[in-house]
């Protein structure tokens, strides 16, 4: 836990190196769902990249001629068994990753209002490959801390930033419901694409907000239906095929839900709905996608019925000390 050192001594330190030695235990099984993963990543971390540039669409982890050519179909075949990657792209020693969703463009939206980052701590919930924490990492943060649960996220991003050895960045196979054992902890926290997936998104933002040091910011970003009401769709299964979906909230229905749980000047700053051309299938992402979530005859309409997805994003601070 190299992170450890970089956070305020108000973490439950004791409680967090148990769960981190007890998941630790858990990945380091020899067992095909855990090697499948581990073994790439192993694989991948002994290369390391002389060019690094996370400051563009494509965040860049080597160039092409840094490798010969056997070294660089080792590398690819190392990085295609990551897939699917959900978020990018990458270019990593030239191998070009166009993931299925176009990241660079939910990040584009976060600029006009991103906190001054500059020596903070924070926290990325639900990180992914961490091709957002890339992203941050440009604007020279303490440290930004990825919660990832899922073994195949957690090693594709291990891969990644052994590769690109930046120190200011780690990762821990934690989820949301861990930010109790991190009170008054994180400057900043970014929540994208989770808050749909809880069960009592009020709880959640709370205990968000008892993360984040007095003064901080949350930014949230949700998957949302469209209308000014203050109301959420409940889906009975699905929504747009993905299961584990309960609250899907529209923009002021989040800021509501943002307000009950302790946050003060709140602000929905960017809406929008889901077009195929942000999220689709690719050579990264063969899967279903975008396009087979909605009807084909009804693009305002999930397979199930229901209004099609928008994205809201949301900002809410913590009330500083007096």
């Amino acid at each position: 836990m190299e992170y450890l050192h970089l956070l305020p001594a108000t973490v439950r330190t004791e409680e967090l190196l148990a769960l981190h030695r007890e998941r630790q235990r858990w990945v380091s099984q020899d067992k095909k769902g855990f090697l499948r993963y581990r073994r790439p990543y192993e694989a991948l971390a002994a290369y390391r990249a002389g060019h690094v540039d996370c400051s563009g669409d494509t965040v860049i982890l080597g160039r092409a001629d840094e490798l010969d050519g056997a070294q660089h179909e080792t590398v690819r075949r190392h990085l295609e068994a990551f897939k699917p990657w959900r978020k990018g792209p990458f270019s990593v020693f030239g191998v070009e990753i166009d993931a299925e969703w176009r990241s660079n463009r939910k990040w584009q939206r976060l600029l006009p209002v991103l906190p001054d980052l500059r020596g903070k701590t924070v926290a990325d919930i639900g990180c992914n490959n961490g091709y957002y924490m890339f992203r941050m990492a440009t604007h020279r943060p303490r440290l930004v801390l990825g919660f990832e649960p899922t073994v195949q996220h957690y090693y594709c991003f291990r891969a990644l930033n052994a590769i690109a050895g930046l120190r200011d960045l780690a990762i821990d196979l934690l989820g949301v419901e861990h930010l109790p054992l991190f009170p008054a902890c994180f400057d900043v926290i970014f929540l994208m694409g989770v808050i749909y997936h809880r069960p009592s998104p009020v709880d959640t933002l709370r205990d968000v907000h008892a993360a984040l040091a007095p003064g901080g910011t949350l930014i949230v970003e949700s998957q949302a239906i469209p209308g000014d009401d203050p109301v959420a769709l409940f889906p009975e299964t699905t929504y747009a095929k993905a299961p584990g979906i309960y609250f899907i909230p529209t923009g002021s229905c989040l800021a509501n839900w943002m307000i009950k749980a302790g946050f003060e000047d709140v602000e929905l700053f960017c809406s929008h709905p889901m077009s195929s051309s942000e999220q689709r299938r690719t050579a990264w992402m063969d899967f279903e996608s975008y396009s087979d979530f909605i009807r084909p005859d009804d693009p305002a309409t999930t397979v199930e019925g229901y209004p099609a997805p928008h994205r809201v994003f949301l900002l809410g601070r913590k009330k500083g000390r007096t």
